[in-house]
């Protein structure tokens, strides 16, 4: 999904929701879906880069990370959330 088609579906939900279609919890998870398939399906321009999930103990969920290595998505967890890194696991192909 690139992120002109995100940013449609989060806005078809929104009027879902304005238009009294959908609940809040409905919005949530649509916008939340839409959110996780972009971030999933990332292909950025520096063919570099690819999407990882971050684990540490310090946090339920996992963080979900754009980074151009493994050792980089740590770092940046480290940086963002000030997570101590027990895993990284790659979510998407760099350069797809």
């Amino acid at each position: 999904m690139d992120r002109i088609s995100a940013i449609r579906n989060v806005e078809s939900a929104l009027v879902a929701f304005e238009d009294g279609e959908i609940a809040l919890e409905t919005l949530e998870e649509r916008v939340t879906g839409v959110l996780r398939t972009y971030a999933t399906e990332f292909e950025g321009e520096d063919d570099h880069r690819a999407v990882y999930r971050v684990h540490g103990t310090e946090r339920a969920h996992p963080l979900v990370i754009v980074a151009p290595s493994p050792g980089e998505a740590r770092e940046r967890a480290r940086g963002v959330a000030d997570l101590r890194p027990t895993d990284v696991e790659r979510v998407s192909d760099p350069g797809r």
